[in-house]
């Protein structure tokens, strides 16, 4: 079988191809979810956790279709409008009860790996009530974290696709844009830090980033099945300083130009972040750096 490209860590050969071209002729007016999942289920192609990568298989549609190699319909269903909101909800009891203690008499805590199990509702129902920047169920490769102490939560933190250009970070890691777009899914974006509200514990968030950064490589190898070399972040500079990430030892790379984490046109004016990695292994650069990366 003659590989053709490998996308998401998958290889694609030309009787793939021919065999999406097929699908898309005979049940294209059942639109693209329906194809992806067919798709899935011919290649077995699923998590660890036996669902369908569906939605992953739909980024590859749509890089195969850029490419001039698929032909993908119209959508049935017309993208989701700047401003949309993911509707979430919480569990009908939380305990909102007033937590101020040390960190000391919290541990051990629970860390626990949520996606693609019954709790990730939770994690979606906690942001979307407490997070200012709401929830938003992107596409493609993420990993959702609870933290609790006993039976209470503390805390959420997500982690989703990095961003497609930013200077300081590429600059920084010192790599080509072909060698960028064929690595850029070893490297993950934290998208979403919460401390619950009524929870005042003084170094907790640095301890989390620590804990979480101590196991996510294993997490999300046995989630995706490729490794990942380093996690990045963007703070919000006119709401936060960073200090969790600067006691976590993350390291602060520049800010970025306001504008989004895929907007490559300058069409939508955000506001100015702080950037700031995180390395998980010793040669992250050279990883990244690397000729003959995945796309």
């Amino acid at each position: 079988m003659e590989e053709l490209l490998t996308l998401h860590n998958r290889q694609f050969s030309r009787s793939d191809i021919t065999l999406i071209c097929r699908l898309i002729e005979s049940d294209g007016d059942k639109g693209r979810t329906f194809i992806s999942k067919q798709l899935c289920e011919l290649w077995n192609w699923r998590t660890p956790g036996g669902q369908l990568r569906d939605i992953t298989c739909r980024e590859v549609l749509r890089k195969l279709d850029k490419r001039g190699l698929i032909c993908l319909p119209p959508m049935l269903r017309p993208a989701r409008r700047i401003g949309y909101k993911n509707k979430t909800k919480l569990p009908a009891q939380i305990n909102t009860g007033f937590i101020s203690c040390s960190l000391k008499s919290l541990l051990p805590l629970s860390i626990q790996m949520v996606r693609g199990t019954s709790r990730e509702k939770l994690y979606n129902g906690l942001i979307g009530a407490y997070h200012y920047l709401d929830y938003f169920q992107g596409s493609g490769e993420q990993l959702k974290y609870v933290i609790f102490s006993g039976d209470r939560q503390l805390a959420c933190i997500g982690f989703g696709a990095s961003a497609f250009k930013i200077a300081p970070r590429d600059d920084f890691i010192g790599w080509s844009h072909q060698v960028r777009q064929q690595n850029l899914f070893k490297i993950v974006n934290n998208n979403r830090f919460l401390i619950l509200p009524w929870v005042k514990v003084k170094n907790l968030a640095s301890y989390i980033l620590a804990s979480v950064s101590r196991r996510i490589v294993k997490d999300w190898f046995d989630y995706y099945q490729h490794d990942i070399v380093l996690l990045e972040t963007f703070v919000q500079r006119d709401r936060f300083f960073g200090t969790c990430y600067k006691a976590a030892n993350w390291l602060y790379l520049g800010h970025s130009k306001g504008r989004g984490r895929n907007d490559r046109y300058s069409q939508y004016r955000l506001a100015i972040k702080d950037i700031y990695v995180y390395p998980l292994v010793k040669d992250y650069k050279q990883r990244l750096r690397q000729i003959g990366g995945i796309a």
